[in-house]
């Protein structure tokens, strides 16, 4: 190959050179599996690796000898394939076609001595794990300043619930000097003032870059933290001992930073809905005692002696207007009989008859005289004419009626 040659052109050349070796084109490979990841598509990605060095694997769901095998992070492994180029990124990786189970690696071996250990000792009992405060106001963070990790934790907290107030605590979150800072780190926050609850973050990497929070020292210290802590290390598929200590441990720091405020928005809907069901509620009991005063005021209008009162007054003028009645009724009878006693009397009436000429005699007792015989000579009397009276004597004696002539 003479002159100049563009990356495609070197990668490609490279590629037929891998794809022409024997040796290469089907080979067995000795390792520990490290972040084993399986795609949406069904093919499974991860790395072998050894004190070394590691490479990139992939079995494909199509090229897989049968279903695809079952490996987990720290197991050891012998897997066959042929060496070739993904040529998009220029990456060396090894096309897997079988895997065969070798041992568990060194690293997975402490892991799961040191977390059997520990959950002997019940530091990983869910009875001691705590409850996360409802509405925090100061949330401290242990991870790197410089850590992507960082950086989601702020955008998720500033998104969800910007009054949070975040403290950060750095440490370095891998290395040999790691642990020891992280301890450091959360006493620095369970020492500080208001602090609510701690974020222990760390973006994802192989099971080495996340050995820090498989440390004894860290597991402790964050059982024994009195602030609650919740622990967001690596990917969703990482899994460390800082995890099972946590009192509750997020898939992400993204997620971690989620798990410890709420989201505003969601608040708001929430204090919307309750200020209307709180609003529903005292309409309705404002109703409710309207009612209920309007009943109450009805049994007493019913009840009240002020009504029966009124009754009995509206009864009383009833009474007097009927005895009114009544008694007008009767004295309207007794008048009209008094007038028609009266046109009797009238009718009957002795003094009308001197109207037609006669006159009433009568002896000084007042009696009326009737018959000529009872009076006697020399007796006075009284004659009543229509219009007056006179006093006479009687003369003589009373003499026969002569009969009229025919």
């Amino acid at each position: 190959m003479d002159g100049v040659f563009t990356v495609g052109e070197v990668i490609h050349y490279l590629s037929d050179i891998l794809g022409e070796d024997v040796v290469l084109s089907g080979l067995w490979i000795r390792g520990e599996i490290s972040n084993p990841n399986l795609s949406t598509a069904g093919h499974q990605y991860f790395t072998l690796k050894d004190a070394e060095s590691e490479i990139q694997c992939v079995i494909f769901r199509t090229r897989g000898r049968g279903r695809l095998p079952t490996i987990r992070q720290g197991d050891h492994v012998l897997a066959h394939g042929r060496l070739g180029v993904y040529e998009t990124k220029g990456k060396i990786q090894l096309y897997v076609d079988l895997v065969q189970q070798e041992g568990v690696g060194p690293l997975h071996q402490q892991f799961e001595e040191l977390c059997a250990r520990l959950r002997d000792e019940g530091l990983f009992d869910a009875e001691r794990k705590r409850a996360l405060p409802a509405l925090p106001r100061r949330v401290g963070v242990v991870t790197s300043p410089q850590a992507a990790a960082y950086q989601d934790v702020l955008r998720v907290l500033g998104a969800r619930f910007p009054a949070i107030e975040v403290v950060l605590s750095p440490a370095l979150v891998q290395g040999e000097e790691a642990p020891a800072q992280i301890v450091a780190a959360i006493h620095r926050l369970a020492s500080a003032p208001g602090i609510d609850v701690i974020l222990l973050v760390r973006g994802g990497g192989s099971l080495e870059d996340l050995w820090a929070f498989n440390s004894e020292l860290v597991a402790r210290a964050i059982a024994a933290s009195p602030i609650p802590l919740v622990s967001g290390v690596g990917h969703e598929t990482d899994t460390t001992i800082a995890d099972f200590a946590a009192d509750l441990r997020a898939p992400t720091p993204s997620a971690a930073a989620g798990a410890v405020v709420p989201d505003r928005l969601e608040l708001l809907s929430q204090i919307a809905a309750l200020s209307e069901d709180l609003a529903d509620t005292i309409r309705a009991d404002l109703t409710e005692r309207r009612n209920a005063l309007r009943r109450a005021r009805l049994d007493l209008d019913l009840n009240s002696p002020v009504r029966a009162i009124d009754q009995r007054r509206q009864r009383i003028d009833e009474l007097v207007e009927l005895g009114g009645d009544r008694l007008r009724h009767h004295l309207g009878l007794h008048r009209e009989r008094v007038r028609g006693a009266e046109r009797q009397l009238l009718l009957l009436n002795p003094l009308r008859i001197l109207d037609r000429g006669f006159a009433l005699i009568t002896q000084a007792e007042g009696r009326i005289v009737r018959d000529a015989h009872a009076l006697q000579p020399q007796e006075p009397v009284t004659i009543r004419f229509r219009d007056g009276e006179v006093s006479a004597t009687i003369t003589t004696g009373a003499r026969a009626a002569r009969p009229e002539k025919g």
